[in-house]
């Protein structure tokens, strides 16, 4: 859990690399593209959890149930709605002195709760490019807590417990509270649910990269030590939501360019004009629709000094760029969909000595060689590819940044509909009967059997 606001990054000294490596050339090429985004269609099918297991309905009693009816007429302070658990019905219940049907009301009921506050109400369809894995599943599993909430009397405190950790998504929640209008509290709400869509703690240490707030901040031991400037990617190649595992940083990197970019313009040039593609550090196998291009490490090269290793299936990395004015711009949708990183050798030797061991002599040595190198992290991490749009502002309150990718207004409109659906609970099928057999010669006489 971070303890400073992402607003508040206090890089720690010890941290600081020599002041020789932290100067960037200020090359200004203005036409680079780096590697294209693999754009994936949208998850469109609500994944709710099946959870296979032996269950009985569980007893609740009526403070118990009680408790369930007091969080639900509250949850709009958690941004979600009351009407979607029907306190009505579970009122009823209560009052209606027939246990079957409380016992299934109340357990339906806390389970959709949970789920909703566990995993976010917002039906995947109206998630929009949104591809981050969410373990919370795996971590906090809804039978189990919600045995052990009836057993303790702490169903309101174990629903509560449900929310993310971080202290930018308890800022949203105190700002929902002071909402001066419905367009606000509505934006407020559609953070809150994204922060629901992710891993509910971020872990000690991560890299995330906010993209309607063009910056990259770089979280350890719960303290953010480096916050960049970001450019990410335009309208058209928009840069999509998602949380890799990071295993290290290349330094010098070649750059295999993408079918995309080699029919946009150099594969025509490399017909055309060999030497003058040979100059921009291009190399070459293959023509026409068999043509593979690299360009190797240099001033020129697409990727700059350095990339973060991180697979994925949408070609999604952090990595540097020659074109560094585009980082004067205020707002830097620029790429292709990766995202281009301010101070760059800044970023990477801040990698190569926390999370892969080298000393800062041994990455400047490896920045100066100009060869290929890479520092593999010593435990991968993850980096979050986020999209919020009303963030903390550094002073107790929130902000409203520009909808760049107009990803709000699916999540508001779903707002209006059914939720996802709570986790589908079944009961395995039980292991067939093997019937046992005598191991002694018997008797048997018609209508009777040897086998008992």
């Amino acid at each position: 859990m971070a303890r400073n606001a992402f607003f508040s990054a206090r890089p720690a000294a010890a941290l600081l690399l020599p002041l020789g490596l932290l100067a960037a050339p200020a090359l200004a090429q203005t036409d680079v593209k780096e590697d294209s985004v693999i754009l994936q269609p949208d998850k469109v099918t609500d994944d709710a959890p099946v959870v296979a297991a032996q269950f009985e309905m569980p007893g609740w009693s009526e403070e118990n149930a009680t408790a369930l009816l007091g969080f639900i007429e509250k949850v709009g302070d958690e941004g979600l709605f009351a009407r979607d658990y029907n306190p009505d019905a579970l009122a009823a219940a209560i009052l209606a002195n027939d246990q079957a049907k409380l016992d299934t009301l109340a357990t339906d009921t806390f389970l959709l709760l949970a789920t909703h506050l566990r995993d976010g109400r917002t039906p995947n369809a109206a998630r929009k490019q949104w591809f981050m894995t969410d373990s919370d599943g795996e971590n906090e599993p809804l039978l189990a807590l919600l045995t052990a909430a009836l057993g303790a009397g702490t169903v309101a405190e174990t629903l509560a417990s449900l929310n993310p950790v971080h202290p930018d998504f308890a800022v949203l929640r105190a700002a929902l509270k002071r909402a001066k209008t419905a367009a606000d509290a509505q934006a407020i709400r559609v953070n809150m649910e994204r922060w629901r869509w992710m891993p509910r703690d971020l872990g000690e240490r991560y890299v995330v990269s906010n993209v309607p707030e063009y910056l990259t901040r770089v979280v350890h031991g719960g303290t953010v030590i480096a916050t960049h400037k970001a450019v990410v990617g335009k309208k058209s190649t928009p840069t999509p939501q998602l949380n890799p595992m990071a295993t290290g940083i290349i330094v010098n990197p070649n750059w295999t360019l993408p079918r995309s970019i080699i029919n946009e313009g150099i594969g025509a040039t490399i017909a055309r004009n060999p030497a003058a593609a040979r100059a921009q550090g291009y190399t070459w196998t293959g023509s026409g629709k068999t043509l593979s291009v690299v360009q190797k490490p240099g001033p020129n090269n697409a990727l700059g000094v350095m990339k973060m290793e991180m697979l994925n299936e949408h070609a999604i990395y952090l990595h540097d760029t020659p074109s560094k004015n585009a980082f004067n711009a205020a707002a830097r949708a620029f790429s292709h969909g990766c995202i281009r990183t301010e101070r760059a050798l800044h970023f990477s030797g801040l990698m190569a000595v926390m999370f892969a061991g080298r000393s800062p002599e041994e990455f400047g040595e490896a920045i100066a060689s100009g060869k290929t190198t890479r520092f593999g992290f010593d435990q991968p991490f993850p980096v979050y590819v986020a999209y919020w749009t009303v963030v903390p502002d550094g002073k107790g309150g929130v902000k409203k940044l520009a909808d760049l990718y107009e990803r709000d207004a699916p999540v508001v409109a779903s707002f209006a509909r059914p939720g996802r659906p709570a986790a589908t609970i079944i009961a395995p099928v039980p292991p067939p009967v093997v019937p046992t057999v005598e191991t002694t010669v018997r008797v048997t006489t018609p209508g009777t059997s040897g086998i008992y």
